[in-house]
């Protein structure tokens, strides 16, 4: 069942998969992904190379290869168990592919290591990842409208998104806090995210390191009254964050959406407000279509 499991929620999602994979820098990572494995099987490239193996069949991986080859496979499935979106699954098994053929690629040809390594280097520095751009209920800030917009109304609780667009982290999380924007977004309870990458002044007003080390991107923050209530990931007294999994259930669960969604949608009928038909959530039949994201750049 432990492998099933998995097996059945990426079939589920291969249609998604397919669509993901697609855009260009996928498919470019994925060729990288591969390259020592086209290298070693295409004939008439594979006669060329050296080979450590008994029956001097170069065209085929020797038995340190494998070795390398397994223990990287494994790395990649203790790294996936932290894992929370299929891109994250996908991303992970891309990442450690390149690392283990930039290994493989030195120990066949130091020559040949050494572009690969260049290759990847350049494709870092000239690529980035796609950004989520589906539909979501979500106010973006900067660090100039972020402190008037939690303070402006006391009774509206704001769950805010501290982001960077370079974390991976954060790229994957963009998908899983629309849904719950989608699901959750009322009159009394909204969704805001701020780039503290780009709002340096932010991160340290609010006390959110965007340092790698730190381990605290993304991170969630509750603000009821314009006071912070609740914070995930917490962080210890060295700066770092506590491990915590950004899944749906998780969120849902630490920062009680339910209890919360029902309360707020109080303040909308108290103002006379009409609210729009939250996807996800049980509504009049016939209600308005899920909304483009709102942005305030």
């Amino acid at each position: 069942m432990a492998l099933l499991t998995p097996l059945f929620a990426f079939l589920y999602h291969l249609p998604q998969v397919y669509k993901w994979l697609l855009k260009p820098y996928y498919v470019a990572s994925l060729f990288m992904a591969v390259a020592f494995l086209a290298v070693r099987k295409t004939p008439g490239v594979c006669d060329h190379l050296s080979t450590q193996r008994e029956d001097g069949n170069s065209c085929d991986f020797d038995w340190r290869e494998v070795e390398i080859l397994m223990f990287l496979s494994a790395i990649v499935m203790m790294k996936n168990r932290r894992a929370i979106t299929v891109e994250q699954h996908v991303g992970n098994i891309i990442l450690f592919s390149k690392v283990a053929n930039v290994i493989l690629f030195f120990r066949l040809d130091i020559r040949m290591g050494l572009l690969y390594l260049t290759l990847c280097i350049v494709f870092l520095m000239t690529c980035k990842p796609p950004l989520y751009m589906g539909p979501e209920y979500i106010k973006y800030f900067n660090d100039k409208t972020i402190d008037d917009e939690l303070d402006r109304d006391g009774r509206v609780t704001w769950i805010v998104e501290f982001f960077a667009n370079w974390s991976p982290e954060c790229q994957s999380f963009a998908s899983v806090y629309a849904d719950l924007s989608l699901k959750y977004n009322c009159a009394g309870l909204k969704f805001g995210k701020v780039d503290i990458g780009r709002y340096g002044e932010v991160s340290k007003r609010y006390k959110v390191s965007a340092s790698p080390l730190s381990k605290q991107l993304p991170s969630l923050v509750l603000f009821q009254g314009g006071k912070e209530v609740l914070r995930r990931p917490q962080v210890d007294k060295k700066g770092r964050a506590v491990s915590w999994s950004f899944t749906e259930e998780n969120i849902i669960r630490e920062f009680n959406l339910n209890e919360l969604y029902q309360k707020s949608k109080k303040l909308g009928k108290n103002k006379g407000d009409e609210e729009p038909e939250q996807p996800g959530l049980s509504g009049p039949p016939g209600g308005p279509a899920a909304p483009e994201s709102k942005k305030d750049k």
